[in-house]
C-alpha cells in the first residue's frame, strides 16, 4: 500500500484547525476554519482523486475524533459515503477500543510506526492520511510517505502547527503534477525521487 498524505496548507506552512474556529486552539491558535473561503471544485477534486484511489484511511487521535463525529451524519453524498465505507486506523495511546466507532482499528502509538510500516508493505491502494499534524509529520521524518499532495493557499497565518520535520535533514521531493485554483490555491502533488 502507499501512503498519501493530503492537506490544506498555508503559505508559510501551517496546517493546524482549516475546518473549524473550535477544531484545534492549541498554542492560542486564533484562525480556525481559515481554509473554507478558498475551497473550490479544483480544491474538492484533490480530494475526491485521493478517496478514489484510497483503501484505507490513517489518522491521528485528534483529527480521527473530529471526524468520526462529523462524516456519519453525511451520508447520502458520495464522497461521505466513500470516507464512511472504507477501513480507518487511528493512532492512540489514550483512545480505548471500547470507544472506537467509523469502522475504526486502533494502533497503539507506541507501535505506530512499525505498524505502519507493515500495513504500507501489504497489498492494495493508498493509505490517506488527511489533517493529522504530528502523525504526518512522524511519517514524513520516517521516510514512510509516498505521495504529498498539497492545497497551498494563498493566506498567511502566522504561526501554528507544521508537518515538516525540524529534524536538520534535507529531504528532495519531485513535483508530479500542480493546479491552481480559481481561488489561488496550488494543488501540488509531490513524491520522493524515483530510485536510479
Amino acid at each position: 500500500m502507499r501512503i498519501v498524505i493530503i492537506e490544506f496548507m498555508s503559505l508559510d506552512g501551517v496546517v493546524q484547525a482549516p475546518g473549524g474556529p473550535d477544531e484545534d486552539t492549541d498554542g492560542g491558535f486564533a484562525h480556525g476554519g481559515w481554509s473554507h473561503r478558498f475551497f473550490d471544485d479544483v480544491v474538492g477534486g484533490s480530494f475526491t482523486d485521493a478517496m478514489t484511489d484510497a483503501d484505507a484511511l490513517l489518522f491521528g487521535r485528534r483529527t480521527w475524533q473530529v471526524m468520526a463525529a462529523a462524516w456519519p451524519e453525511r451520508a447520502g453524498d458520495p464522497f461521505a459515503d466513500r470516507m464512511n465505507a472504507i477501513p480507518k486506523y487511528v493512532v492512540s495511546a489514550t483512545l480505548g477500543d471500547d470507544e472506537l466507532t467509523w469502522n475504526t482499528t486502533r494502533i497503539p502509538g507506541a507501535q505506530a510506526v512499525g505498524r505502519i510500516r507493515e500495513l504500507r508493505e501489504t497489498d492494495g491502494g493508498d493509505v490517506v492520511v488527511m489533517g493529522s499534524a504530528s502523525l504526518a509529520r512522524t511519517l514524513l521524518h520516517e521516510g514512510l510517505v509516498d505521495e504529498l499532495r498539497l492545497n497551498i493557499e494563498p493566506v498567511i497565518l502566522g504561526g501554528g502547527k507544521s508537518i515538516f520535520p525540524g529534524d536538520g535533514a534535507m529531504r528532495t521531493l519531485e513535483l508530479a503534477s500542480s493546479a491552481t485554483s480559481a481561488t489561488g490555491v496550488h494543488v501540488c502533488t509531490y513524491r520522493p525521487p524515483a530510485e536510479a
